[in-house]
């Protein structure tokens, strides 16, 4: 450039820039460099939180009672003691901003596959139980988790812990279970995967005698008993869940304690963060009654920061399903058999 302004000078411009194959427009910008302009800082929107109040909620986050919990455990805790610092999504946005949340595993994809169904309306119609290992700190040693949820409430109905997988341990646990929570004949379907102990003789005996319907999922495949695989993730989340147990012992106290956890006070996120003692003994809606109250006071003091209206506290399901209708359907196939079908799997016991 510094050639054509000099040549210019003698030739003008235009014949410079023809003479060196410059473009006139590129001298031209040359002579007029754009000017440096300070990035705008996004302006807060008017509803959010003050820093004081930021400070305040990340305090609480990061406090030793939450500092293990996620924001769909700490949410509900603090609304359940008249306690509103911020939703759900704000919380989230809170931690995001200092480093202070990610995800803890890598998502798998299954791919849909026709499944049997099975529909839960309300506690005690579908149960479902699988089993799985807890290691031990000897070297090779386990122990097995027999576990049962309803599948309605997810409250935990039964477990048993032992030394190996046995068809009569099954039916020990089961008819317990049973007998515990005084069970109708006809009233009840349990549902599990196509393991030794799920097809074991003792258990299809035991089935046959109180009236259970029995359900399987499809042999080789790992996602048609998702609720109790959930509760198994759950239970090895937890933050107290050790790397190995010292004893037998030390793993039944622990499953105790863990069991009285999960069903009093664990916020389930598929139960509208209720407990599951709660959804199962039908104390859900004088909780839900007193969370609305929390809400709309926190809406009548900050209208401004409910930007979607009045705030309503999620609820649980009416009805929860071992594989819908709709995610059953093949190509080529009518949504309006959904309707059909639906109401026949509702009759089933």
């Amino acid at each position: 450039m510094t050639r054509v302004e000099t040549l210019a000078e003698t030739v003008g411009v235009a014949s410079a820039c023809a003479a060196l194959g410059v473009p006139r427009s590129s001298l031209y910008a040359h002579r007029q460099p754009p000017t440096v302009v300070a990035p705008r800082l996004a302006a807060p929107p008017p509803n959010a939180l003050t820093s004081v109040e930021k400070t305040a909620l990340l305090t609480e986050l990061n406090s030793e009672r939450f500092a293990d919990q996620t924001p769909y455990e700490i949410y509900p805790a603090l609304l359940d003691e008249h306690r509103y610092l911020g939703s759900l999504s704000t919380m989230y946005r809170v931690l995001a901003e200092h480093q202070a949340v990610r995800d803890r595993r890598a998502h798998v994809r299954h791919p849909v596959r026709p499944a049997p169904q099975v529909v839960a309306m309300r506690p005690n119609q579908v149960w479902v139980w699988d089993i799985t290992q807890l290691a031990s700190t000897v070297k090779f040693q386990f122990f097995y988790l027999y576990l049962v949820l309803d599948l309605f409430s997810r409250f935990i109905v039964g477990w048993l812990l032992a030394e190996c997988q046995s068809g009569d341990y099954a039916q020990q646990l089961l008819d317990t279970s049973y007998q515990r929570f005084a069970i109708a004949p006809d009233q009840l379907t349990v549902h599990s995967d196509n393991g030794g102990p799920m097809i074991a003789q003792p258990v299809a005996d035991l089935f046959r005698a109180l009236g259970i319907t029995p359900s399987r999922s499809r042999p080789r495949v790992s996602n048609d008993n998702p609720h109790a695989e959930a509760g198994f993730k759950t239970l090895k989340y937890q933050p107290t869940f050790p790397a190995g147990f010292t004893t037998f012992r030390h793993a039944q106290t622990w499953l105790q304690a863990f069991e009285q956890w999960y069903g009093y006070e664990h916020h389930h996120t598929a139960l509208g963060l209720m407990t599951p003692a709660a959804v199962y003994f039908g104390t859900a809606e004088q909780v839900w009654q007193q969370r609305q109250q929390v809400l709309t006071a926190a809406y009548c003091t900050h209208p401004e920061r409910f930007s979607k209206g009045p705030p309503v506290p999620p609820r649980w399901p009416s009805e929860v399903w071992i594989n819908p209708p709709h995610a059953l359907e093949l190509p080529g196939e009518s949504r309006a058999n959904d309707t059909k079908l639906s109401t026949e799997v509702s009759k089933s016991p």
